[in-house]
């Protein structure tokens, strides 16, 4: 799912369920590389937990306002805050312990 500036309130910070936020850029290598983990982990963990990807070249407002400085950052809210972080090209084994106790 593409979160914007316009759907972030509704898609993130009201979800029922916990949220994974992937901040990324079409030109990240790390990006691209796990793109396809967050691909399967969504399709893994449908209806338990909400994942989107913010561009933050087109998002750039969001991605401000959160304080990104360096791609990919993956970010989990849940009930409206943020509650784990992680910087950088990470495992699927690292990706899913930032969520998988609060699913």
């Amino acid at each position: 799912m593409t979160i914007t500036n316009e759907n972030f309130e509704s898609e993130v910070l009201k979800s029922p369920i916990p949220v994974l936020i992937d901040f990324w850029a079409d030109w990240c290598g790390p990006c691209r590389m796990i793109g396809p983990i967050i691909d399967r982990l969504a399709a893994e963990y449908e209806g338990r937990i909400k994942v989107g990807k913010i561009d933050v070249d087109k998002e750039t407002a969001l991605s401000d306002r959160h304080g990104i400085v360096s791609i990919p950052t993956l970010v989990v809210y849940k009930d409206g805050s943020p509650v784990q972080q992680k910087v950088g090209a990470a495992s699927k084994q690292d990706i899913e312990g930032l969520f998988k106790s609060l699913v």
